[in-house]
């Protein structure tokens, strides 16, 4: 048996390379990450091959001076920590002093420096894990590292190694990732000569409200923070596009030490893959099996179970609170109270998901807990009927009567105000069905009603559309409503209050509605009554094959009783009371909210339209269905003047 010894220098630094850095990727981001804790304002990176043949990064941090090169080539060689208490609480990105020296044991590796008091730069080459004496270069303050053949020395690891193109979107999703957490930082990427990305740093003191994505953050608070809060969806929407920023709201809360900021989108823009997936620890970005299921959590009651959220969020907390010290890659991290990090990261997203008709609210908060607001935006509308406006100076207009039926006089809304300053004094309003038409100076007839964005921003109903869709007017434009999925997630938010707070109303039928059954679920009703009962049905038995329901859920409609009752038999009889009351819940009452929703082809009235505007003004999360899909889309009247080529 061999003895027992130790082993060499580069054969020590080669091992540590299989971890630290596994592909090109993984030494950009150590660079990078080297870069920004020298204080760097400006990153240079070009690749060649992918990384592989070249890797380069070049900043305007601090340097380091001659005497200092060849020890930062040397492991566990750092300036960050000195003592197991700046472990504890690392505040710096890099700390573990392995990452150059593990570059150097597999690639032919270049460090070029100059600190700002010297009048030139001094370069080091390493090969092999050799360190060759400082030299006299040319060079700017600041640092230039440079790799070149990554793995030439251990050829059976470089097979491991995808092809160019893949190793360069790794390379990218890791630049990308850098590029967000820092948006006060300039950075650029080049592959093969061509300039890949151009990010200017974003100047201080940038107005939030100036952000051109429409949707997101507004109304800055003071000082430093706003500039950077600015700069963050400035670069969110470089690195993401503007897609993702009209789909996202905005989230921000601060509760003792802990704070959560950034943008989460609406599930209509998930995706297939967790891709868009950026989540932030003290500006580092992590994998954190905590924050994941938290964030799951968030979403799962409005996004469909085969997709995934998108969403750039940064949490901020004292370093001594987290340990990064995990993993040699320092992509995990492990929370103290990792309980209360958990619920700090799903109440805030969910309160930010969970707004009405999210991205349209606007409210007052306190710094400690507050919530963007979306600035009020200026509208071809707003200019259009600038003359129009009541004695209070809110706008107001006139709905004139159309010969489709497409507005009815009998059906006005109850909300809907009169608009008495161009009515004529000498003439008396007119009265048709409880609804007032005051008469206008061209004798027709019209319906006044207030137009305000922030009580109804959803507006007020126009029209039906092929029985399925709500036409609205707002102060933006045209609303389009899917009234069935809009009327579904209104009905399934009900039935979740009224069972967590045990008061679900139950309606007996007036003629009870049998239906046949298999013996296994007549059996499942005789043993589940209490189960029946506590989600709102009475279903009995009438013979060995046939059931009954007597009693079932306000909400829900009689038609549906057979198909809904069969649903919550079918969900006892294949997981059992508990686990229906439970882990399942919210899945059965999706499925009864779908039974009890308006279905296509109903005709609804104008105040039938109305009213379900107005109750999904009031429900949380109803801007999507039970499934994820959205319920409305806004078209601007800027969007309509470009379909019909109005101006041009």
């Amino acid at each position: 048996m061999p003895a027992i010894h130790l082993l060499p220098d580069l054969l020590i630094n080669q091992i540590a390379a299989g971890e630290v850095i596994e592909r090109p990727a993984a030494a950009l981001k150590e660079l990078l990450e080297n870069s920004l804790d020298a204080g760097a304002t400006d990153i240079a990176v070009q690749l060649e091959g992918g990384g592989i043949k070249l890797l380069r990064v070049r900043d305007n941090g601090r340097g380091i001076a001659k005497d200092e090169l060849p020890l930062a080539l040397m492991r566990h060689a750092t300036s960050k920590i000195a003592s197991l208490n700046d472990l504890q609480k690392v505040a710096s990105m890099g700390f573990r002093g392995e990452a150059l020296a593990s570059m150097a044991a597999v690639a032919h590796l270049t460090l070029i420096s100059r600190t700002a008091h010297e009048t030139h730069g001094w370069k080091v080459d390493a090969i092999n894990g050799l360190v060759g004496e400082p030299a006299p270069a040319s060079h700017t303050p600041g640092t230039t590292v440079e790799l070149r053949e990554l793995y030439f020395n251990t050829p059976a690891r470089r097979k491991f190694l995808k092809s160019e193109a893949t190793e360069f979107a790794w390379c990218e999703e890791a630049f990308k990732r850098i590029a967000l957490s820092r948006p006060d930082v300039a950075f650029s990427l080049q592959h093969n000569g061509k300039t890949i990305w151009q990010l200017p740093a974003t100047p201080p003191g940038l107005p939030l409200y100036e952000h051109p994505l429409h949707g997101l953050p507004a109304y800055p608070t003071s000082g430093e923070e706003t500039g950077v809060r600015a700069g963050a969806l400035n670069r969110i929407s470089a690195i993401l596009g503007e897609e993702f920023g009209h789909a996202a709201v905005g989230v921000e809360r601060q509760a003792a030490n802990l704070s959560l900021k950034g943008l989460a989108a609406l599930p209509a823009y998930s995706h297939s893959s967790r891709d868009a997936q950026y989540f932030f620890v003290n500006g580092r970005f992590v994998r954190d099996k905590v924050a994941s299921h938290a964030l799951r959590q968030a979403y799962q009651d409005i996004l469909h179970h085969q997709r995934h959220p998108a969403f750039v969020l940064f949490l901020d907390l004292p370093p001594e609170q987290v340990d990064v010290n995990v993993h040699p890659a320092k992509s995990e991290v492990r929370f103290r109270e990792s309980q209360g990090i958990h619920q700090f990261i799903f109440h805030t997203l969910q309160q930010a998901l969970s707004s009405p008709i999210a991205g349209t609210e606007v409210k007052e908060t306190s710094k400690s807990d507050s919530s963007f607001r979306r600035r009020p935006e200026p509208s071809a509308f707003n200019q259009l009927y600038s003359g129009l406006r009541r004695n209070d100076g809110t706008p107001s207009f006139q709905q004139q009567n159309m010969p489709l039926s497409a507005a009815q006089q009998q059906a006005a809304y109850r909300l809907w105000e009169v608009q008495t300053e161009n009515a004529n004094p000498s003439q008396p309003p007119l009265v048709s069905g409880g609804a007032i038409f005051p008469p206008d100076k061209g004798g027709s007839r019209g319906v006044a009603f207030h137009a305000s964005q922030d009580e109804h921003p959803l507006g007020f109903a126009l029209a039906q559309l092929s029985g399925i869709y709500i036409l609205a007017q707002n102060t933006q434009g045209l609303i389009v409503v899917d009234m069935h999925a809009a009327h579904e997630r209104i009905v399934y938010e009900r039935l979740k209050t009224s069972l967590d707070t045990e008061q679900l109303a139950t309606q007996p039928l007036l003629i009870p509605v049998s239906f046949h059954a298999s013996a296994l679920e007549v059996a499942t009703v005789d043993a589940e009554q209490d189960a029946l009962h506590t989600l709102g049905f009475d279903i009995a038995q009438l013979s060995p094959n046939t059931l009954a329901v007597r009693a079932m859920p306000v909400m829900l409609k009689q038609s549906e009783a057979e198909a809904a009752a069969r649903d919550v038999v079918d969900e006892l009889r294949e997981f059992g009371a508990s686990r229906v009351l439970t882990e399942r819940r919210n899945e059965l009452l999706a499925t009864l909210a779908c039974h009890g929703a308006v279905r296509a082809n109903r005709i609804l009235s104008i105040t039938e339209m109305n009213a379900l505007l107005r109750e999904m003004e009031q429900t949380e999360r109803s801007g999507q269905c039970n499934h994820g899909r959205p319920t409305w889309f806004q078209l601007s009247l800027g969007d309509l003047d470009k379909m019909f080529m109005r101006g041009k």
